[in-house]
C-alpha cells in the first residue's frame, strides 16, 4: 500500500494537539493505522458508541508509520499501532516502538502462534486477522498433486514454471522463514536454491501479477495471498473473471504442517498516553463483532478462536475449513535476518 502522504501532512500539525487531548480527556484513543478499508469505519464507530472513547486516526503505510513513531519518540501521541504482516510488526517491535501488555481476554481469544512471543511482562503485538499464502497453478500444465506442498516448488519437475514477487517482500520472507523453521537451516536453504532454479523469470510485480502470469501462460505456478485471489473472484471486470477461469488454487501442506498464514495486527505504542483505552481497544478487536469487520474488510480470516465469517469468495477458493500451520509467528520473526542471508546465497532476488 502507498502512504497517504497528503493525510500524513495534514495531521502532522495536529500531533501536538492529539497529545494534549490525550491528557485533557480520558475518552480518547490515538490510532496509527496501515489498514485503509471502508468496513473498518463501522468497526471504529461501534467501539466509540459502546465505550464513549473517541478514535483519532492517522493513516499511512507500514513504513511511514514506523518512521513517524521513531521521529516522534517519547512525544508521540500514538496509543495503538496497526500494521500488516508479522515481519513488519517484528521489525517495529525490535526497534522498541511497542510495549508489552497483559490481557486475559486476548490470551483466551487469540491463539498464541498469532502473537509475539510472550515474556514475563506480557505480549507486545497481536494478530487480529489472518491471510493464507496459497499456490495458484495452471491446470493445463499441472495437476493439484504436483503443487500440493510448498516443498514441491523446489521439485525439478517444475523447472521454468515458478513465479513469485520479490523474495525479500515480507509476504514471502515470512513464508520462507516458516519453511526454514520447519525443515531446519540446511534443508531450508537447499529448498530456497531449488525454488530459484525453477523460476520462470526473475521475481517481479505483486501477487496479482503472479496470478495473471499463470493465467497468461508465462508461469505455471505462483505464490499469492488469498485476499488477492478473492479480489479477482469478486471483481466486476470481465478480464479479472477470465483470469480466474484459467487458474486453480491449492491450500498447501494440508496433509502435513498446514498452509502458511500471516497476520494483520496491532500493538500498544511504547509511549501511549491512553494505555487503558488502548488495551480496551485491543480487546475489542478480538470480539466476534470486530473480527467480522476486521477480516471481511480485506477478504481475510478471523484470528480469534471459534469466529466464522461468511465470504463467498473465500468459499469459492476452498478456504472455509483449511488446515493452517501452527508455527509461532513470533519465533518465525526472529529468523528473518538469517533467512534473508540464505536467500542472498541462493540468488533469490
Amino acid at each position: 500500500m502507498l502512504a497517504k502522504v497528503s493525510m500524513i501532512t495534514a495531521t502532522v500539525a495536529a500531533a501536538a494537539t492529539l497529545g494534549v487531548s490525550a491528557h485533557a480527556q480520558d475518552k480518547v484513543l490515538n490510532l496509527y493505522s496501515a489498514r485503509h478499508y471502508q468496513t473498518d469505519e463501522a468497526m471504529y464507530e461501534n467501539f466509540t458508541r459502546t465505550t464513549g472513547i473517541k478514535i483519532n486516526r492517522v493513516d499511512a503505510d507500514d513504513a511511514g508509520i514506523v518512521a513517524r513513531l521513531r521521529a516522534e519518540g517519547a512525544a508521540s501521541p500514538a496509543d495503538v499501532i496497526m500494521l500488516v504482516d508479522a515481519a513488519r510488526l517484528a521489525v517495529a517491535d525490535s526497534q522498541g516502538l511497542f510495549q508489552p501488555i497483559k490481557s486475559a481476554r486476548l490470551d483466551a481469544a487469540i491463539p498464541a502462534n498469532l502473537r509475539a512471543t510472550a515474556t514475563p511482562d506480557g505480549v507486545t503485538w497481536t494478530g487480529f486477522s489472518t491471510r493464507a499464502r496459497v499456490i495458484v497453478y495452471d491446470p493445463m500444465r499441472l495437476k493439484a498433486a504436483d503443487v500440493a506442498t510448498y516443498e514441491q516448488l523446489a521439485d525439478p519437475k517444475l523447472k521454468g514454471m515458478v513465479c513469485t514477487r520479490s523474495g525479500s517482500h515480507p509476504y514471502n520472507l515470512s513464508l520462507f522463514a516458516t519453511v526454514v523453521e520447519r525443515l531446519g537451516d540446511e534443508k531450508g536453504e537447499a529448498w530456497l536454491k531449488g525454488v530459484v532454479a525453477n523460476m520462470a523469470r526473475d521475481p517481479k510485480g505483486g501477487d496479482t501479477d503472479q496470478i495473471k502470469g499463470v493465467a497468461s501462460g508465462e508461469c505455471g505456478v505462483a505464490l499469492t495471498n488469498t485476499y488477492y485471489v478473492a479480489r479477482l473472484i469478486k471483481s466486476s471486470k470481465p478480464e479479472d473473471r477470465a483470469v480466474m477461469e484459467k487458474v486453480r488454487v491449492v491450500f498447501p501442506n494440508q496433509g502435513t504442517s498446514g498452509t502458511h498464514v500471516n497476520i494483520a495486527g496491532a500493538a500498544v505504542a511504547k509511549h501511549a498516553k491512553n494505555r487503558d483505552n488502548a488495551v480496551q481497544f485491543m480487546e475489542f478487536l478480538a470480539s466476534p463483532f470486530a473480527q467480522d469487520y476486521f477480516a471481511n474488510g480485506n477478504n481475510e480470516f478471523p484470528a480469534a478462536k471459534g469466529v466464522k465469517i461468511d465470504n463467498p469468495a473465500i468459499s469459492a477458493m476452498g478456504g472455509d475449513n483449511f488446515k493452517a500451520e501452527t508455527v509461532p509467528l513470533g519465533v518465525v520473526a526472529k529468523n528473518m535476518t538469517k533467512v534473508q542471508q540464505m536467500m542472498d546465497r541462493a540468488g533469490y532476488k
